[in-house]
């Protein structure tokens, strides 16, 4: 099992969420943050004066899947997400031990 972790732009949420519920994907966690990356913040105008904003609102995505679900995920949300612009986010993956309900005791232990 993995986590797959998306950071993507908050406009983009709708989009990578339809997307993934059309391939069956519908667990997910979503947050908002804040981050900034290559970019650095980006500069506004606010009253006739240029505001720097370092960090940028961004909006993540956190998934728990199987193995073999984690390439089709990272397409789907590619694919979604993408603007072709600076800012679009990064996708991370990462391994998970154990999974465990509240409601019961249900476990299931990766391998």
């Amino acid at each position: 099992m993995k986590t797959v972790k998306a950071v993507i732009r908050p406009e983009k949420l709708e989009d990578v969420k339809a997307a993934l519920e059309e391939k069956g994907y519908f667990a997910m966690t979503v947050t908002e943050v804040k981050g900034r990356g290559a970019q650095k913040g980006i500069c506004l105008q606010y009253r006739g004066k240029q505001i720097k904003v370092d960090m940028i609102p961004k909006t993540e995505i956190e998934m728990v899947v199987g193995d073999e679900d984690v390439r089709p995920i990272i397409e789907i949300v590619r694919k979604s997400a993408r603007t072709g612009k600076f800012g679009d986010g990064k996708i991370f993956v990462y391994p998970v031990e154990i999974v465990a309900a509240i409601r019961n005791d249900d476990e299931i232990v990766s391998e």
